[in-house]
């Protein structure tokens, strides 16, 4: 059946999803994507002409730079627009910027910001209203003092923040290069480099902008770099400059005579792609990617380079690629918002009942009431309306000021916290736990999904050779000399060995005892195999070999080989030097036979001193036992042998041989050449010719190498998996590596059911199928997508590329067929229809993602591979929009930056891959074990001390506040308060301040042992359980009620009373006293009820602040102060004369008894009868401790994950050094004259070769 999405395009429908490919589509544009017709008709070559044209020439290659030459910036077409007539250049600076203020601006733009929170901007409205004599009924000073405070913690925190930030920025800005200037090359800060400099850059140097590299001191102008900020591998990659550059730029006097021009595409994100071209000498030379080096990458064993900057600052490819920084806010934060809204609401409607109610009153009772006449002739109405404001005033408190101030000082408590904890430092590194913000501790409580990079976050990134299989004889173990079992591991001596590294840690004594006496040839062969079949390239200098290899994998098996006695020395174009147990030999190399991702293999065809022909080869098992000669007698042994490493989750690989004859390499070396210069399909041509030598192979053994996790990482997730967090893998790393490291660190196990791009993508298409066919059809939208994609109660996976995720969630644009077809001007109709058309294929790619974000949360682990930074913050951000979830993302490379701006919480790793990762991120620590703590302790315990605070903080206002609205049916609602305005000034700022604010940081419900060990405690801030509209709602309802226990039992004791002087005491301003002590008292003895980890502090801080009120009140009321200030202190006296009264003092009791003893009656029952979680802990913890104390006494053993399955060797991303070794470029050669280079006079060239 033909739809209209059919006719829209027509897809390749051999255009499936390469796993091994990278997909940095996030900036493709059609043209790129296009596959131009072979004949295209004439009239649609007009159209297309009309149409685009101008457009064309806008978008290829319109960024140009001219090499020393400042003034070319100069010219009006590089400028841009900024506001109005002001103009700036459109190359950014290289100054980075993350700052938000500067001394001009922080005062202005702080209270700006400040002034945007709605509270903040209430209380400015307030104390404006409050400055109005007709409907003021506090003094300002109630208002403005607390408001001052409030803005001035808050600014100094900013300010601390942002200082912070600047020293950051200076330290990067503030780094020094060599760039030319005036002739020479002169240290130049990188806040000054410029588009169009050349600069040099040194050995270990990080590179300051993307630049395009002229020339460097290695042959052939190579520069080798480590890209760990950009793509997370610390495996080294090779540039190479250009013929012409690299004959001519090398000294200083002609580099500073440069003028090339550039001219590229513009700044874009895309790290693996750059089109541009080199005008010069009038001569023009193409440019690619392999010519350029991107900021953020480190020259490695490369003395010095020259370079031309090409994009400089914001323009970079890592900063394109960086992300927005996003303001980000907790779920407390949008809750607490809503309900400072709906107290607004609630003081609004109280006010207006108030006001109406005067206005009724002054009608029946206060025009009628000539005592009560103030001389002021207004009607009822209008003395309502200034009662209205006037309640808004006295009813301010419900509001509460101090929240915002009080949250960001336990905020910021709790991040010393995290900051001071020995248990998150790692002393390796010196390496502290960091909390680089202090406005998200509470969120760290309530996480729902883990988005985590995989090298450098859960493992080491450092291979090791752990065992091996030689002959059908497993080694590895620890054994001593004649082979017995050791009954603990015993290191190996490789003192004999004067090229040993020193660093392999191996305990089997045997296999050394048997490389050494030669008993078994077969042994020396593979060590020998594993020095010889590789691209690895060797630094000699200084006497000490460095091996650069182009996978961590490999660099690993060379070294295992150099340290057992088989050491690969050095390399040409067409030979290797080996030295085998002392003796050096070079053999000839014929062909390298190099990796890639169908093959799963490299082979080496070499020829001996003697003249013997060998092809060694390793690779995977799968292909290798393909290949393998059919009598081959080791082959089940180092079958059963590979099974072994793979239930230990080892890295395995295979390794065989094949001697060849002369005349069988002739015949195969003339397919060889052949395939070589092929001009269409040479890679396939070669796979082919490869394929017939690669055949009856004679197995010798397998390898097993072990992708070190860090410390501790399987009983992190585990715990975590416990607490019901979800965690989901996103790396750039091949997709064998991130499966090896899923069963690695048990996120995957033999009973997993895993489910590749293929099988997600059919699931994703049958219920997108269905949902069209439900929703054309009448049936109740609500039962269209409910049902599971997957079986119940069974434990599934997914492992997903970047290539086929662009494919399943429509991202990647599609390569259209184009239709020979004659193309005219659209119609209106046909436009409608397009536009009708493109919003219904915006739907179906919102389905498609909410479908596969739905069959992802059905599983127990995510994997995603081969993503671009880009597609990481994609994954999380569509978890954050269709599951509403908290997300925390952890890395510690650049290319992780967008993910961990992207979630709501950011965590960085101060690891291998610098620390671009942590300047970004909201926490960073030393290892990805310690997220536990910070989330299992830290995160809890500060939900719970958020939650318990803001329940308690609006509890106490509300008892406090409302009080005046009980007092007002008994004073004709007339706006008087029933206190004194100073207790009203300093309620919340002195007397019940600090209880709660030491709550909210020291609280704990249990221990942070405790914590770790019963993760299920975790799942009450994932439910939102502690704070919530039900909690919000509970605390006003108990607000309430103590205002009217408050307000009504001294009310009551009041009435018609006579002290025992003969006096009644029952006068406004005792009754004022006694309702403000019983308040005082009762809503900290609550806080005492509250806490549940009592200290001195906690306890000094409950009666201190009771004793500080008695004593600030005796001050305030003495007839001292009133001397001083009579207009202000008016309650003289009043404090002496009211609490000398035993009565009153049985009042007080009796009222702080009646608010406190049914909250203790009803916490007694709860915890009796409906225990939580935490209470019965609580309740067992001596039980608990004692079974800590015994474990202690026992040796823990933790045993890897035990797997069935086959852990693959992974080789490097892309293909190895092999062509850079065949085509000799990496050996040093006379350099020919710059005129033969330009001219291209090929003989003069050859001569400077020959010479050389």
């Amino acid at each position: 059946m033909t739809t209209e999405r059919d006719s829209e395009t027509t897809f390749d429908e051999d255009s499936q999803p390469n796993d091994e490919e990278m997909p940095y589509s996030d900036d493709e544009t059609e043209d790129e994507l296009d596959t131009p017709p072979a004949v295209e008709p004439e009239q649609n070559r007009l159209n297309r002409e009309v149409e685009v044209t101008h457009e064309t020439l806008r978008k290829d290659c319109s960024w140009q730079v001219k090499a020393n030459d400042p003034a070319f910036y100069e010219q009006p077409q590089f400028k841009k627009t900024k506001f109005l007539c002001l103009t700036t250049s459109k190359y950014s600076g290289n100054a980075i910027k993350t700052y938000k203020y500067n001394p001009v601006t922080f005062l202005p733009l702080n209270l700006l910001e400040q002034f945007k929170r709605a509270a903040n901007f209430y209380f400015l409205i307030l104390l404006i209203l409050q400055a109005i004599p007709q409907i003021t009924t506090l003094s300002w000073y109630t208002t403005l003092i607390p408001l001052l405070l409030v803005l001035g913690i808050t600014a100094i925190k900013d300010l601390v923040d942002d200082i912070a930030r600047h020293r950051m920025d200076n330290e990067i800005n503030n780094r020094t290069c060599d760039v030319i200037k005036d002739g020479r090359f002169k240290s130049t800060k990188w806040k000054d480099v410029k588009v169009g400099d050349v600069i040099r850059l040194g050995k270990n140097a990080f590179v300051p902008a993307d630049i395009l590299l002229l020339s460097s001191s290695e042959p052939n102008s190579l520069c080798y770099v480590e890209t760990a900020e950009l793509d997370g591998e610390t495996n080294l990659k090779f540039k190479m400059s250009l013929e012409v550059t690299d004959r001519y730029l090398q000294e200083e006097s002609t580099l500073a005579v440069f003028d090339g021009l550039v001219e590229c595409e513009e700044p874009n994100n895309r790290l693996d792609k750059f089109t541009g071209t080199l005008k010069w000498k009038g001569r023009s030379y193409a440019l690619d990617a392999d010519k350029i080096l991107l900021r953020g990458c480190k020259i490695r064993n490369t003395d010095a380079c020259h370079g031309l900057v090409i994009f400089a600052g914001a323009d970079t490819k890592i900063m394109k690629n960086s992300g927005k920084t996003r303001f980000k806010r907790t779920k407390i934060d949008s809750l607490m918002n809503y309900m400072v809204y709906t107290i607004f609401v609630m003081l609004i409607l109280v006010s207006a009942g108030l006001a109406i109610g005067h206005t009724y009153w002054e009608q029946q009772i206060g025009n009628s009431s000539w005592y009560l006449y103030d001389g002021m002739d207004y009607t009822p109405s209008y003395r309502g309306f200034l009662n209205f404001w006037g309640y808004i005033i006295v009813l301010n408190t419900m509001v509460p000021i101090s929240l915002y101030v009080s949250v960001e000082v336990i905020r910021l408590g709790q991040s010393y916290f995290i900051n001071w904890d020995l248990q998150m430092y790692y002393s390796e590194k010196d390496t502290a736990a960091k909390a680089r913000t202090t406005t998200l501790n509470e969120q760290l409580g309530q996480i729902h999904y883990i988005f985590s990079d995989k090298t450098g976050t859960l493992t080491q990134n450092i291979m090791t050779f752990k065992k091996c299989c030689i002959n059908g004889h497993t080694y590895g173990e620890c054994r001593d000399k004649t082979g017995q079992p050791l009954n603990r591991p015993e290191q190996v001596d490789f003192s004999w060995n004067m090229h040993a590294d020193g660093k392999l840690t191996f305990n089997d004594q045997y296999l050394i005892e048997q490389i050494r006496s030669g008993n078994e040839p077969e042994i020396q062969q593979f060590f020998f195999l594993l020095a010889i079949c590789h691209t690895v390239m060797v630094d000699a200098s200084d006497g000490d070999l460095s091996y650069q290899a182009a996978s961590p994998d490999e660099g690993a098996l060379v070294t295992a080989a150099r340290n057992f006695g088989f050491v690969f020395l050095s390399r040409t174009q067409n030979t290797i030097t080996i030295s085998e147990l002392g003796t050096v030999r070079t053999y000839d190399v014929l062909a390298i036979l190099d990796f890639n991702s169908d093959r799963k293999r490299m082979s080496v065809i070499v020829r001996d001193p003697k003249g013997r022909i060998r092809l060694y080869c390793k690779g995977a098992d799968t292909v290798i036992y393909e290949r393998l000669q059919p009598r081959n007698p080791r082959r089940q042994a180092t079958q059963e042998a590979l099974d072994i490493f793979a239930s230990e989750t080892l890295r395995t690989l295979c390794l065989c041989y094949k001697d060849i004859s002369d005349k069988e390499y002739e015949a195969w070396n003339k397919k060889f050449i052949a395939a070589s210069v092929a001009e269409r399909n040479r890679d396939e041509a070669l796979d082919k010719v490869y394929e017939e030598i690669e055949k009856n192979l004679i197995l010798l053994g397998a390898t097993a190498i072990e992708d070190k996790l860090q410390d501790g990482v399987p009983e992190t997730i585990s715990k975590l998996a416990k607490a019901d967090i979800k965690i989901w893998v996103l790396t750039g790393d091949k997709k064998e590596t991130a499966e090896n490291i899923g069963y690695s660190c048990d996120l995957l196990t033999d009973e997993t059911t895993i489910y590749y791009g293929e099988d997600v993508s059919g699931l994703l298409q049958t219920r997108l199928e269905n949902q069209r066919n439900r929703s054309g059809s009448n049936l109740d939208s609500s039962q269209r997508t409910n049902e599971p994609f997957l079986q119940q109660g069974r434990n599934h996976a997914l492992i997903i590329t970047g290539s086929w995720l662009n494919e399943i969630l429509l991202e990647k644009k599609k390569k259209r067929k184009k239709l020979l077809k004659l193309k005219f001007p659209k119609t209106p109709e046909e436009k409608q229809k397009q536009l009708q058309t493109k919003k219904k294929a915006e739907a179906n790619k919102e389905q498609q993602q909410r479908n596969f974000v739905d069959l992802a949360c059905e599983c127990s682990a995510v994997i995603c591979c081969r993503v671009t930074p880009k597609q990481k913050a994609m994954v999380v951000e569509m978890v954050k929009k269709y599951k509403k979830a908290i997300t925390l993302a952890i890395g510690d490379g650049a290319n992780d930056v967008n993910m961990i701006k992207t979630a709501h919480i950011g965590v960085g790793i101060s690891g291998q891959e610098g620390m671009q990762a942590v300047m970004s991120s909201d926490y960073s620590f030393g290892q990805f074990r310690y997220l536990q703590r910070l989330l299992l302790v830290h995160g809890r315990w500060s939900y719970i001390r958020m939650c318990k605070f803001l329940r308690y903080f609006f509890y106490k206002n509300f008892a406090f506040t409302l009080v005046h609205f009980w007092y007002s049916f008994f004073n004709g609602y007339s706006a008087q308060t029933a206190y004194e305005d100073w207790f009203i000034t300093l309620y919340n700022v002195l007397y019940t301040s600090l209880p709660v604010l030491l709550v909210g940081l020291l609280d704990q419900d249990v221990s942070d042992k405790l914590s770790l060990r019963f993760p299920t405690l975790y799942l009450l801030g994932q439910k939102d359980l502690l704070f919530n509209y039900k909690k919000f709602f509970i605390s006003l309802l108990h607000g309430v009620i103590t205002s009217l226990v408050i307000f009504f039992i001294p009310f009551g004791a009041y009435l018609q009373t006579m002290g025992q002087d003969g006096e009644a005491p029952s006068d406004y301003q005792s009754f004022a006293v006694t309702t403000a002590s019983a308040l005082v008292i009762t809503v900290n003895f609550q806080m005492g009820l509250d806490t549940s980890y009592w200290t001195f502090v906690n306890a000094f801080s409950i009666f201190g602040s009771i004793a500080l009120y008695f004593g600030i009140m005796f001050d305030l009321h003495s007839a001292g102060i009133h001397v001083l200030f009579p207009a202000a202190f008016q309650f003289t006296g009043t404090a002496a004369n009211a609490l000398r009264q035993p009565y009153l003092w049985l009042t007080i009791i009796l009222t702080v008894a009646l608010c406190l003893l049914p909250v203790i009656a009803l916490r007694f029952l709860t915890m009796t009868i409906w225990p939580s979680e935490s209470d019965k802990i609580q309740k067992n913890r001596k039980k608990y401790k004692a079974e800590e104390e015994e474990w202690k006494r026992r040796p823990s053993v933790f045993r890897r994950g035990i797997s069935g399955r086959r852990s693959a060797y992974a080789f490097s991303h892309q293909r190895g050094y092999a062509d850079l070794i065949a085509s000799g470029r990496n050996i040093r050669r006379r350099r020919a004259s710059l005129t033969a280079v330009l001219s291209n006079n090929s003989v003069e060239i050859r001569q400077g070769e020959e010479a050389s």
